[in-house]
């Protein structure tokens, strides 16, 4: 890591062999790596998610069988990973939303404090 990298804040999940399959840990270790190197990722590997928050996104990563997502956001000094799931409908699930957006007032909170 450089000095001029963000460093990455896990508030929840983690990606790991299994239930990731190599190639898909892999991917998301170099979308991660480009994400704390300041690039800002587009279509296919990642789409903003103003309806979790400012800043936030979700980093789309295919595996063998599975569609990943993790939930992140990006602030001046770090990169937050909120939530790591398997997709499973079309739609990013209410429960998943609602559970991101109290993980970041909880960390707002706590960083205020």
């Amino acid at each position: 890591m450089q000095e001029t990298d963000k460093p990455i804040v896990w508030l929840q999940g983690e990606v790991k062999t299994p239930p990731f399959t190599q190639e898909a840990r892999i991917e998301t270790g170099f979308l991660l790596r480009r994400l704390q190197q300041g690039e800002n990722l587009g279509l296919p590997h990642s789409r903003p998610m103003p309806s979790i928050g400012i800043h936030c996104h979700e980093l789309r990563v295919r595996d063998a069988d599975k569609n990943w997502r993790i939930i992140y956001r990006i602030d001046g000094d770090a990169i937050l990973i909120v939530e790591v799931f398997h997709k499973t409908t079309q739609a990013t699930p209410d429960d998943i939303m609602d559970i991101c957006k109290k993980r970041l007032r909880k960390y707002d909170r706590d960083v205020e404090v």
